[in-house]
């Protein structure tokens, strides 16, 4: 095994950021375990909203922590925030049960009900891992598989933003609900920040695939984090295509090259890190032999598969927009894992129905997207945004202010600006956001790229939320009415498509997206494939194995989990720019 520079000496913490769908997960399995063969005690944690650490080492783990069996020293845990939520809430409800009157009570626990009690109560768990206790002092290493690039940051962010919330007193004035247990947490939070700052006790790894936007967006969570306090960062380029498989195969050439550009451009602020490269493999990376084989160079094809793969034909994504554009208006969301490509996908749909001449609305939920970049230019019919979160924080702090403020005293007033600077204020803010979204698509497309799928569950949860509380406040003389979640439900408004790669790990994890969707009355009208290499010609031992993999995944999504599903290949050149998105269906 070659010497990895990120494996060298590893401090007590071992943090794995980046964006979806470069391979974060696969590398604090296989980092953990290295360690637990060392002969160190590991413990293993997810704080992602949707982690797939049981999925990788084919056993159920969740929100205790579980002894991984078949390694020996290894442990994990699952932060799971809809459990962490109902402690956080019985920590502050129980208390005072039989004590206040039950309908003081249940207002509590009313203002317990939201996003905001989640969140806060994740983080609530994941800080108490970062500071001395009994929970982790029989562990050498705590490795964090952190959630994609934008919610690790806020997550990393809000030790400082709360400590300074606490201490100017403004958690007294406001959000009495979700906020309610934050000062009893003021040391933690504190011992959490100083944990990530000292760089003999944290280490940060930086996993990127070799692709420009990808590099380009990790740079930026460099010196984001940088900026508050985790300066120890090493680099890992994961998955990179070996020179060896260029022979004779075109496409095999346009992957290698592309990366190879990717690292000559790559920014300035990654070239001065620490870095380690680890070569793409042929297989899946599920299961323990697989992930004991991961930081393993130079591993033997599968030589029965050493071919010519021969193309398949799947359904088109170009049959699927033809069924979307019969309706004439709607909301198309893209949902997922990071990293399958949602974004090209969306502005590619977006830009079909446009160039139809049908008016379209593309935007984003997703604060890491990169939709400007992917469209890389303007047409007509095609109006272009994104949700911002700190656009519409100030936009409905000035509603506010305008409206429940404009009668108030000065007193009042500067109350309620308190409860405006609250950390629950942005939730509030980017799903009127998304509620505008979805009124807006009774009249045009309006194509949706949404956020990672643990974020897209937080904000339908607070859709979800909204509709029973506009439920329990209706009228009952009034017979019509429209939620945005009853919008949501509605076939005929709203088409949900899932998208995945045809591979184990994104395949279960958009099974487990659609089991909650259904479970909320949403039932997703199509899956997607992306960058399929079963439906190309390749000539590469490495690339004909992984399509021969491909297989079984795509026959699951047609078989077991897709109503109507599409297969897009993948392409030598990336989609990007409106003519070569147009051409995605030309060639599908």
């Amino acid at each position: 095994m070659t010497q990895l520079k990120f494996l060298d000496q590893p401090p007590r913490f071992l943090f794995f950021t980046g964006k979806g769908g470069v391979g974060k997960t696969s590398l604090a399995c296989a980092t953990a375990i290295t360690l637990a063969d060392a002969g160190q005690r590991v413990l293993l944690v997810s704080t992602d909203p949707a982690s797939n650490v049981g999925q990788v080492f084919g056993m159920t783990i969740g929100n205790k922590i579980a002894a991984i069996t078949a390694v020996p020293r290894l442990a994990a845990l699952e932060i799971d925030p809809q459990a962490a939520a109902q402690v956080y809430r019985d920590h502050i409800v129980n208390p005072v049960r039989g004590v206040l009157p039950d309908t003081v009570v249940k207002g509590i626990e009313e203002q317990l009900s939201g996003a905001c009690t989640t969140e806060i109560a994740a983080f609530d768990e994941f800080t108490a891992l970062l500071v001395d206790s009994a929970l982790t002092a029989d562990y050498d290493h705590i490795i964090f598989d952190t959630a994609p690039t934008g919610h690790t940051i806020r997550l990393l962010q809000l030790p400082g933003a709360w400590s300074d919330f606490l201490a100017e007193g403004k958690g007294d004035a406001s959000c009495l609900g979700p906020l309610a247990g934050l000062e009893k947490q003021r040391a933690q939070y504190k011992a959490a920040v100083d944990a990530l700052a000292d760089s003999q006790r944290t280490r940060l790894i930086l996993v990127a695939r070799a692709q420009q936007a990808t590099l380009r967006e990790v740079a930026r969570t460099h010196e984001e984090l940088a900026a508050i306090g985790l300066t120890k960062q090493f680099l890992v380029i994961n998955g990179l295509f070996p020179q060896a498989e260029t022979a004779q195969d075109p496409l095999a050439t346009a992957i290698f090259q592309h990366e190879q550009n990717a690292l000559a451009a790559i920014p300035e602020v990654l070239s001065q890190l620490p870095c380690d490269h680890i070569a793409l493999k042929p297989f899946n990376l599920v299961g323990l032999t697989a992930l004991r084989k991961l930081l393993v160079d130079d591993l033997p094809v599968d030589g029965e598969n050493k071919s010519n793969h021969p193309t398949i034909p799947f359904p088109s994504l170009s049959k699927l927009t033809d069924e979307i554009a019969k309706d004439g208006c709607g909301l198309i969301m893209l949902m997922g894992k990071g990293g399958v490509g949602k974004t090209t996908l969306a502005a590619a749909i977006a830009v079909n129905l446009a160039h139809r001449g049908l008016p379209v609305h593309l935007t984003t939920s997703d604060p890491a997207a990169h939709l400007s970049e992917t469209l890389s230019g303007a047409m007509d019919n095609l109006l272009v945004d994104r949700i911002d979160p700190h656009i519409e924080t100030e936009r409905y702090r000035q509603r506010v202010l305008e409206t429940k403020g404009a009668h108030l005293d000065a007193h009042g007033r500067a109350l309620l600006e308190e409860d405006l600077r609250s950390p629950c204020t942005e939730e509030i803010a980017v799903f009127q956001a998304f509620s505008r979204i979805i009124r807006e698509a009774g009249k045009k497309f309006v194509v949706m790229d949404t956020a990672p799928t643990g974020h897209t569950l937080l904000l339908l949860d607070a859709t979800g939320a909204y509709h029973r509380e506009v439920i329990k406040q209706m009228d009952p003389s009034i017979v019509h009415y429209s939620t945005p979640m009853m919008q949501l439900q509605n076939p005929k408004q709203t088409k949900i498509m899932l998208v995945t790669l045809a591979e184990t790990t994104p395949v279960l994890e958009a099974a487990n997206l659609q089991a909650d969707l259904r479970r909320a009355g949403i039932e997703p009208w199509a899956w997607i494939i992306n960058n399929s290499v079963a439906a190309t010609t390749v000539r590469s031992p490495l690339l004909c194995q992984r399509a021969s993999n491909e297989l079984a995944d795509i026959k699951t999504v047609s078989t077991t989990h897709a109503k109507r599903y599409a297969v897009v290949p993948l392409l030598q050149e990336e989609p990007v720019g409106i003519e070569k998105l147009l051409e995605l269906f030309q060639s599908n």
